[in-house]
């Protein structure tokens, strides 16, 4: 099966201050502008960042219809899921992230199903997994 040019399944993160964590999300996990939709107060309206061939959305948390369905995790205290990124090199991805202050749950280490990575968490406390386990590469995983 040939790698799918395009991500087919896109998360959708909320923040309190979503410019901030755009810029935030570029330096320390390496995600790139792909559309940034800034209003003239500052708020993110939406956003598209890219990894690879993945891509996060991200917005400002309003009160609008999404705001209903959709609340931060600022907001509630608690995460309900979590993206999971596969990486080159976790150890470089680590060492990126926590110097941009990225604060670790899961320490970087050697998986038994393989692979290696590490959990941590954003500034506004979404879950993000990074490592090198590639679940595409092995279908029995």
């Amino acid at each position: 099966m040939n790698e799918p040019r395009n991500a087919s399944v896109i998360p959708i993160l909320r923040y309190a201050d979503a410019a901030s964590a755009i810029d935030w999300l570029c330096r320390a996990f390496g995600f790139e502008r792909h559309v940034v939709d800034q209003a003239e107060d500052g708020t993110i309206g939406h956003a598209q960042l890219t990894y690879g061939n993945g891509m996060v959305m991200v917005g400002t948390a309003r009160d609008d219809a999404w705001g209903k369905l959709q609340k931060t995790v600022k907001a509630t205290g608690v995460a309900t899921g979590a993206i999971c990124v596969v990486v080159p090199d976790a150890d470089a991805h680590h060492a990126r992230a926590v110097a941009a202050g990225a604060r670790v749950v899961m320490e970087l280490e050697d998986h038994d199903y393989g692979g290696r990575g590490y959990t941590c968490l954003d500034p506004e406390g979404n879950v993000w997994n990074f490592g090198t386990y590639d679940p595409w590469a092995d279908p029995q995983g």
